[in-house]
């Protein structure tokens, strides 16, 4: 039998036995690196939901009390039937555009003073707990029409987007993109675009106890990303009552309807919508469009029609501020 020289492996032995000294003894950042991610919560969430208690990527950085606590404007009255402690404004607030007195009925304005010659570019962005579902289903659509934003500001073109509180929390992105273009203003339209009456184009009814709650908690959840913030609101489907109006009398704010009905949702072909709103824009006018790209797939299409349409009849594009202007002067609709 063939015995091997034992001096070999001794000096082997040896050797290694220096190596792993000497990773003992040597720092390991690979791996302290794969520990701190294994335990970051927002990397072990599960693809498609969002951390419980993280701020989702993209979002604003959430503010803090005076002691230092974080809080989630997002979370305000978040369970049905919630109340809001103090559902009405901070000092800040009432100096916002469409501000109004906190426990009177909001005005409901259509549109601006009928002199001068500025209009009111307004988009939805309309955001239902169906739309969200098809978002994180195979085959998700989009919901947020890169092509008006674009074209929007390529050209300099003023703008009011109404939000939604769930189509912020799925754009945070082009949320912050919308609040830092100083010709864009940021308006309230519910947090989940239900509907304010019992019958409102199919839209699931919100009953009245959640409706303060509901419109309180949009505008927190846009209020952290800065930018031109208002306290304008619309209603879903401009469907609203004197009932609808008194529950949203504590949050001094304006409904703005609007005088221009585009019916760009769903709409198939693009010249219709541009029909629609040349035929009837004036002075003062609000167009109401809607950036919410898989439903209203043709207003990108649509608007620099639109735009060449009012250049030529003598209208230009302003922020919704500046078209209703102090809305102490602007006769609510009766």
């Amino acid at each position: 039998m063939h015995v091997k020289n034992p001096r070999i492996p001794l000096a082997a032995a040896a050797a290694a036995l220096v190596a792993v000294l000497a990773l003992l003894l040597a720092p390991t950042p690979l791996r302290s690196r794969v520990q701190a991610t294994a335990l970051d919560p927002a990397t072990t969430t599960p693809a498609g939901t969002a951390p419980a208690t993280t701020t989702p990527a993209g979002s604003p950085p959430r503010p803090t009390t005076p002691g230092g606590t974080t809080t989630d404007p997002g979370n305000t009255a978040a369970d049905p039937g919630s109340t809001v402690a103090d559902p009405g404004r901070t000092g800040d607030d009432a100096r916002l555009p469409g501000a109004t007195e906190p426990g009177t009925l909001p005005p409901v304005v259509d549109h601006g003073p009928r002199t001068g010659g500025k209009v009111a570019l307004t988009f939805d962005a309309d955001m239902t707990d169906a739309m969200r579902r098809q978002l994180h289903g195979p085959n998700p659509p989009s919901y947020a029409n890169l092509a008006i934003v674009e074209l929007l500001e390529r050209q300099r073109v003023p703008a009011t987007f109404f939000l939604t509180g769930k189509w912020v929390r799925e754009y945070p992105e082009l949320t912050r993109r919308l609040a830092a273009n100083p010709r864009f203003e940021l308006a309230n339209h519910t947090y989940g675009h239900a509907a304010f009456t019992s019958d409102c184009y199919h839209l699931t009814p919100l009953p009245r106890r959640e409706m303060t709650a509901d419109v309180a908690r949009t505008f927190d959840v846009i209020a952290p990303y800065g930018g031109r913030q208002t306290r304008y609101f619309r209603f879903p489907g401009l469907c609203h009552d004197r009932t609808a109006l008194a529950e949203l009398a504590p949050l001094g704010l304006t409904v703005v309807d609007g005088d221009v009905v585009s019916g760009d949702p769903f709409a198939k072909y693009w010249q219709p919508i541009v029909r629609a709103v040349l035929s009837q824009v004036r002075p003062g006018s609000v167009i109401i469009l809607h950036v919410t790209e898989a439903n209203a797939p043709m207003t990108d299409e649509a608007l620099p029609h639109i735009l060449a349409g009012l250049a030529e009849r003598g209208l230009e594009p302003a922020p919704l501020s500046e078209v209703l202007g102090d809305p102490a002067r602007v006769a609510p609709r009766s």
